[in-house]
């Protein structure tokens, strides 16, 4: 007997998301196959805009049939403008090359692809488990979060947030780190409004699913960093100089 329409049509929905990721990093080493302008265009409309980026996201399910990027050009470009910036740091704070070697692969290792694949492993479960509809019937094909799309919700706020914390941050660093109430108030108010506008981006990317509910859920962090700040603020604690004494030898 042939399998109903319905079960081919589950039975695929489970197959494609396994193997969506050994082809996603097979092309992560064929630049001519990444589209960089619509990559940048994503970059920029989510420091600007970010709803149209993830109404963009409806269109590629329509068209492609998955919510998750197929085009790793987004990583590889975050990765590199990551580095560069690293490298920034280190010229200027730094006065060792082999130090300032290993500030750069740990920045990219554990800042943004281990915390990414934690983060993003943490939402696909939390979401898969907790925050789906239920399905009205059995004869409806059962949705879940491709963990490859909570990885690129991560990327995506990620973005707006390396913009904050090592672009403007790396020019206004020499004021940053002085001593004073001033340096302690604008660090801790740049850090507040990027971890911010970080959650606000992560709820974006998982209420545009239809699938699920409550993503209300997402924007639970920004209380606590709003309440978190004046604490710390008052508290004379200075995040800037707190991470810079982390990765540099030279204390500030």
């Amino acid at each position: 007997m042939l399998p109903t329409s319905s079960k081919l049509r589950s039975s695929s929905s489970t197959a494609r998301p396994s193997s969506m990721l050994p082809q996603y990093l097979r092309r992560i080493v064929k630049w001519q196959q990444m589209d960089i302008e619509y990559t940048f265009w994503q970059m920029l409309h989510l420091c600007t805009s970010p709803k149209v980026v993830y109404q963009h996201t409806k269109y590629h399910k329509q068209t492609k049939n998955q919510w998750a990027r197929d085009d790793p050009a987004f990583v590889v470009i975050c990765s590199l403008l990551l580095a560069v910036s690293t490298l920034a740091y280190c010229a200027a704070y730094d006065h060792s090359t082999a130090h300032a070697a290993f500030v750069v692969v740990s920045v990219l290792v554990f800042h943004f692809l281990i915390t990414g694949v934690v983060l993003a492993t943490c939402c696909w479960f939390l979401t898969n488990a907790y925050l789906r509809e239920e399905a009205p019937n059995s004869h409806v094909v059962e949705q879940r979060v491709e963990w490859l799309y909570a990885f690129d919700v991560h990327c995506n706020s990620f973005f707006p947030l390396f913009v904050k914390l090592y672009v403007i941050h790396y020019f206004l660093s020499p004021l940053l780190v002085a001593h004073g109430l001033i340096p302690i108030l604008l660090s801790n108010m740049l850090f507040m409004v990027a971890a911010s506008y970080y959650h606000y981006l992560n709820f974006l990317g998982y209420d545009v699913l239809p699938f699920l509910e409550r993503t209300t859920f997402f924007l639970y962090p920004i209380g606590i960093v709003i309440v978190l700040s004046p604490i710390l603020i008052l508290s004379g604690f200075n995040p800037s100089r707190y991470f810079m004494n982390v990765y540099f030898s030279q204390r500030l």
